[in-house]
């Protein structure tokens, strides 16, 4: 099924050409992409490796765009002057790094209020910069493709959360299957009468409808989102885990309702400084653990693993031939630093091939 099917612009529309002329490429050239979500604008830009790409270029500005908006309908007014002035910045540094090519991508809070097209139409007119607002169900599946950049062949359900929304999507062995989108990010949760028990009752009734849509049972759950990335730092802390590397980090069912009863029976700002957490993130933590803590009743993985990969690299994958796909991650990394830092490019395989006779019975 091809992108104009799903409902995404063609290749075209999104980066300005196509990234990957030649299956055989190997590298990427300052790819940048822009992603306006409920809570965060985030610009960030691909180098390296075209199969592993390296982050040239991160920056996120914490914007609340989505904060009201299940009372209101609209874009909160502040949150709205931020992300502009964001694009503003984001546009010019773009300029500044030449970049080969820019895509901008919005999310739930754009794609449900009232006042979004005039948002987009502001962002076109003051940046030049054309915002696509992605479906809820097509977010899910490029946040299920993120993961697959990092893990090919990967099996499981990918969950990723954004201020405003949640998305569930499910992985076979690489391919990207059922996939839901339901409203019960941190930002709406906020809106939520009844306290904990109010919330609990919507959580729950939500995540049901999307374990509902998507009907793969999967003992491993993939968390995409920087509020899953805060809960995870938080149990590393909790459990004093020595590595502060959040991509792969993996928890269990246990540790995931330890950490949730630590986050809710601590001072906030102790925990804040504790795991170092911006206080803007800080303040979703807890919403967003109760979330995680109705998707670990549910689905009841045995292991729950976090993952810097999600949306933005999702596009990436979306735009790479198959015989790109098919190639190993950490392979191609390794060649790509090869080719750019070894002085004598090629002298890798030339030792494999030496050392590879003694190897056939490892």
């Amino acid at each position: 099924m091809g992108a104009h099917e799903r409902g995404l612009p063609e290749d075209t529309a999104l980066f300005g050409s196509p990234l990957f002329d030649d299956p055989s490429a190997r590298a990427l050239r300052r790819v940048g992409v822009i992603d306006v979500g409920s809570n965060s604008v985030r610009l960030v830009v691909f180098d390296g490796a075209a199969r592993s790409p390296a982050y040239f270029f991160n920056e996120k500005i914490l914007c609340g765009l989505g904060a009201g908006l299940s009372q209101t309908g609209r874009l909160n007014p502040e949150g709205r002057t931020r992300a502009l002035t964001a694009l503003a910045r984001f546009k010019a540094l773009a300029e500044g790094l030449e970049l080969s090519s820019l895509s901008a991508v919005a999310t739930a809070a754009v794609r449900d209020a009232k006042d979004g097209p005039g948002f987009r139409a502001e962002v076109e007119r003051s940046t030049g910069l054309t915002l696509q607002v992605i479906p809820g169900e097509e977010e899910a599946r490029l946040s299920a493709q993120g993961v697959l950049l990092g893990w090919p062949n990967a099996s499981g359900l990918v969950c990723d959360i954004g201020g405003s929304s949640v998305e569930l999507a499910a992985l076979d062995v690489g391919r990207v299957g059922q996939r839901a989108s339901r409203a019960i990010g941190p930002l709406k949760l906020k809106d939520i009468k009844g306290g904990r028990k109010g919330r609990r009752k919507v959580i729950d009734a939500a995540v049901e409808e999307l374990s509902s849509a998507v009907t793969a049972k999967s003992k491993r759950l993939y968390l995409v989102g920087g509020s899953w990335r805060a809960i995870a730092r938080i149990d590393m802390e909790r459990r004093g885990y020595p590595l502060q590397v959040l991509h792969e980090y993996r928890m269990t069912r246990g540790d995931i309702r330890a950490t949730t009863k630590f986050i809710r029976h601590s001072d906030l700002e102790e925990l804040r400084l504790m795991s170092r957490i911006s206080g803007a993130r800080m303040s979703l933590v807890p919403l967003a653990s109760e979330v995680l803590s109705g998707l670990i009743r549910n689905i009841k993985p045995d292991e729950v693993v976090g993952s810097s990969y999600g949306i933005r690299e999702g596009l990436l994958f979306e735009h790479m031939p198959q015989r790109l796909r098919d190639r190993d991650p950490l392979i191609e990394a390794c060649r790509f630093a090869e080719d750019k830092d070894a002085r004598l490019p090629g002298f890798g395989r030339t030792l494999f091939r030496f050392i590879a006779p003694l190897l056939k019975h490892a």
